[in-house]
């Protein structure tokens, strides 16, 4: 039950940040639904097409467009609150990836794979439909650049597996890994703290 409301507020993070993204870049109405989709579910479809999952999740399940939609035009019809929040497009994504981070995760472990490759699958979920976002968006994607993205993800992959062999309740331990991806991005940002660039 906990991992189907991860996943669906997951979702709605994700919408929200990718029509915040498509509004500063003025598209249209269709443009914004795309991007909105595209950072939704970008990482999901891409996480699923390498477990050999397909048809992928949003296909077989209409509650992900109607999600979509629905969160598309909350962020349209508050798009004022929204814009005044200088700091709501990092919010929303950041508690997406720390969202998608455990989700991901979790669909490793359903599959029997290692903790590893479980780890990586958490990561593609939270950043990849960033990275289409961005790439479409013509920005290059904050996983390229020296901001810790990725990296806080793999830390949260990291955290879960550390409280699972702590034997917590299995709730806590979803909820304690999303604040982890969460904490260490802000942190990062917040104290501006990145990796170096080479040059």
């Amino acid at each position: 039950m906990i991992l189907d409301i991860i996943d669906i507020l997951g979702l709605i993070t994700f919408a929200i940040s990718g029509v915040l993204t498509a509004q500063s870049k003025k598209m249209d109405i269709f443009g914004i639904f795309t991007i909105a989709f595209v950072t939704s579910v970008g990482g999901g479809t891409l996480r699923d097409v390498l477990i050999g999952t397909t048809p992928v999740g949003w296909m077989n399940n209409l509650i992900y467009v109607y999600t979509i939609m629905g969160s598309v035009i909350f962020a349209l019809m508050f798009n004022k609150i929204l814009s005044y929040l200088r700091t709501s497009f990092f919010l929303f994504d950041t508690i997406g990836i720390g969202l998608y981070t455990v989700y991901g995760v979790q669909k490793g472990l359903s599959l029997g794979l290692h903790p590893v490759i479980c780890i990586f699958l958490g990561t593609i979920s939270a950043s990849f439909g960033g990275v289409i976002r961005d790439i479409l968006c013509n920005e290059i994607p904050i996983i390229f650049r020296q901001e810790i993205y990725a990296t806080a993800c793999i830390f949260g992959g990291i955290v879960y597996f550390g409280l699972e062999a702590l034997h917590l309740e299995h709730n806590l331990v979803l909820i304690l890994s999303v604040l982890s991806v969460i904490s260490v991005r802000i942190i990062a940002v917040k104290y501006k703290l990145s990796f170096p660039a080479f040059y």
